[in-house]
């Protein structure tokens, strides 16, 4: 720039007079200092980083094939909002196959009346012959040795109805203990069939749609991707020397670019600060230069109208000094 403007004076000096010279000397001098004035450097922001939000990517937690998917990318979604289905056919049969086999548990337990009233019938006919016996033992027609074997016959039968209502009661408690894992299968299938259906997590805008119908999907296959643009957060860096000055639920200055040209000022607050250093981000510009370590903070910013944009680059100014940005007016919290 000095050799070029060095060259113009050596040559207006040797094809003007003198007082055209002084007149182009002076038009030259009133062109540098307009020139100067042009670039003097505007007041810089205090931090420089991008928009981001929440990302949720929303996965299947069945296999099979998937049936429909109802998300169009741009679109917003309540929570709870039913978004797509597994096919849920094999489920079913297998529900089915158990709830058929609680029937055919209850057809295996055993009757042991059957069995016990022949007992007892033949237990009745010992008492009448014991009873017999004893009338026979009074007029001597009979003897002690004859009264004691039916008594111990008696016995023996009762013994066996005994053993016979026992038997039968172990024997159908492990019959129907076969139902509890039945039970609890089809409570597990129940709850593989409730996974099919792929309800909305949060509220929020379709991002990117991953998976199309009639695709196979697996546990854990990603099928869109959704966040919440109504408020986007500003991850911006400031050095060490700036951070005393920053606080978590500080009001501070955004600026983000307009069409055409300028830049329009957004109010945000400080949400998080980080408590540990990092290097400087290769696309990140800080105030000092020269610095090495920096502090990544996040500044909440609301988007209603929707102006704001994922990976759209803002600048941070934390007082209104700092730029010459004149905040938005404190209504005591009126809009």
């Amino acid at each position: 720039m000095l050799s070029f403007l060095d060259s113009i004076l050596t040559f207006m000096i040797k094809e003007f007079s003198q007082t055209k010279l002084t007149t182009i000397l002076k038009g030259s001098f009133i062109f540098l200092v307009v020139l100067s004035s042009c670039k003097k450097e505007a007041p810089r922001s205090d931090a420089y980083g991008n928009f981001e939000a929440v990302e949720t990517i929303v996965s299947a937690e069945a296999n099979g094939k998937l049936m429909f998917l109802h998300v169009v990318e741009g679109e917003p979604l309540k929570a709870g909002e039913l978004v797509a289905l597994v096919d849920t056919t094999l489920f079913h049969l297998q529900k089915q196959q158990a709830i058929a086999s609680l029937g055919t548990i209850g057809k295996k337990q055993q009757d042991p009346n059957p069995q016990i009233a022949v007992l007892e019938e033949q237990r009745r006919n010992l008492v009448r012959e014991r009873d017999r016996v004893q009338r026979l033992l009074t007029d001597k027609a009979a003897t002690p040795k004859q009264l004691d074997d039916l008594y111990g016959q008696i016995e023996v039968v009762d013994a066996q109805i005994k053993a016979a209502r026992k038997q039968a009661g172990t024997v159908n408690t492990g019959i129907l203990g076969e139902k509890d894992p039945v039970l609890a299968q089809v409570k597990v299938l129940d709850e593989q069939i409730r996974r099919c259906y792929v309800r909305n997590p949060v509220d929020g805008t379709v991002l990117t749609k991953i998976a199309e119908p009639a695709e196979v999907v697996g546990f854990g296959s990603p099928l869109y991707k959704i966040a919440a643009l109504d408020t986007l957060e500003l991850r911006a860096y400031v050095s060490g020397a700036q951070l005393p000055g920053l606080k978590i639920g500080q009001q501070v200055n955004v600026l983000v670019d307009q069409n055409g040209g300028g830049v329009k000022p957004m109010s945000g607050t400080v949400s998080w600060i980080a408590s540990k250093a990092e290097f400087t981000p290769k696309t990140i510009q800080t105030q000092e230069e020269r610095v090495n370590l920096v502090y990544a903070f996040k500044v909440k910013v609301a988007n209603g109208e929707g102006e704001l944009k994922i990976g759209m680059p803002g600048e941070v100014v934390f007082s209104s000094q700092s730029s010459g940005i004149v905040p938005p007016p404190q209504n005591g919290g009126q809009n």
